[in-house]
């Protein structure tokens, strides 16, 4: 990684404690009366019953979770948990039933996991943070992610510091509340002063607003979606950046959390199987799934 990126890794720690959970408050916000928590079955009275209920709350995502062209929800984060669900009926001998419930809004699919009780699980690419640790509990990770810098098409590729003095006739942009934030900060700070920050709240602003005139920080797969999509944006590979991992969330009341633990672990850990390798190739795409495989 660039010296200019490994420069401010600390401050970018640092700043990431002062920032918002990505769209959702340092805060997570109590259910009123009428609105009540969510809840589903608890591994302990599922194994006494010998049957169980599960609420997976997810955000509707490309690649992720989506409804393909049978009209079927599908998707990596989907094919995760549905292959929890068969690995667990095996191995206990308890049977499940997994009710998938769209939020669209991803600072309320987080709120109402921290709220739930027992076996309620969130997807939304939730990345895993100690702060976040304090609210929610997560899974091992299910997704290694690579953060890119990305520009329009037309600027050359940048190989080194030097070359990011094209980045001075653009404008900032990032997704805020996220550590992309802190990344394109960081940039700005360096090579145009005072210049305004713009943020904005989703992948596709963020991409609309590279197009026209502006560079940012981005997931690997929503560059590469937008690529085959055609649309106009180069990655600049020598600033990308890895370490970021995703996970299930979790109430912390939840005592499923041991055994998405095993499930991660079995047969010598389940993002090295070849179940893994097909699932991220069948959804997001072989280069996409290459780049997230290498970054693990």
């Amino acid at each position: 990684m660039p010296n200019i990126i490994k420069s401010q890794i600390r401050w970018a720690l640092l700043a990431m404690t002062l920032l918002t959970l990505s769209a959702c408050g340092d805060k997570v916000q109590r259910p009123s009366a009428s609105e009540p928590a969510d809840s589903a079955s608890y591994f302990s009275d599922a194994r006494e019953t010998g049957q169980g209920r599960l609420k997976v709350l997810y955000v509707p995502a490309p690649g992720f979770a989506y409804e393909n062209e049978e009209g079927q929800l599908s998707g990596v984060s989907i094919a995760i948990m549905n292959d929890f669900k068969a690995w667990f009926e095996r191995y206990h001998g308890v049977r499940l039933q997994l009710d998938f419930v769209a939020e669209n809004d991803w600072s309320q699919m987080y709120q109402r996991v921290a709220n739930g009780n027992g076996g309620v699980f969130g997807l939304g690419n939730v990345t895993i943070t100690e702060q976040r640790r304090e609210q929610v509990a997560f899974s091992p990770a299910y997704l290694h992610n690579v953060a890119v810098l990305i520009t329009p098409e037309e600027v050359a590729t940048i190989e080194g510091d030097q070359g990011l003095a094209a980045l001075a006739d653009l404008e900032p942009v990032a997704f805020a509340g996220t550590l992309h934030e802190v990344r394109v900060g960081e940039l700005r700070d360096q090579l145009q002063g005072d210049t305004p920050l713009q943020r904005v709240d989703t992948n596709q602003a963020v991409i609309d607003h590279v197009v026209n005139g502006h560079y940012s920080y981005i997931d690997a797969y929503n560059y590469h979606r937008a690529i085959e999509q055609g649309v106009a944006i180069r990655h600049h590979p020598a600033f990308s950046v890895e370490g970021e991992r995703f996970g299930i969330i979790m109430p912390k009341d939840n005592d499923w959390q041991s055994l998405l633990t095993a499930f991660f672990a079995a047969e010598g850990g389940y993002l090295k199987t070849g179940r893994y390798q097909q699932v991220l190739q069948e959804h997001l795409g072989e280069e996409v799934a290459a780049t997230l495989l290498q970054a693990q």
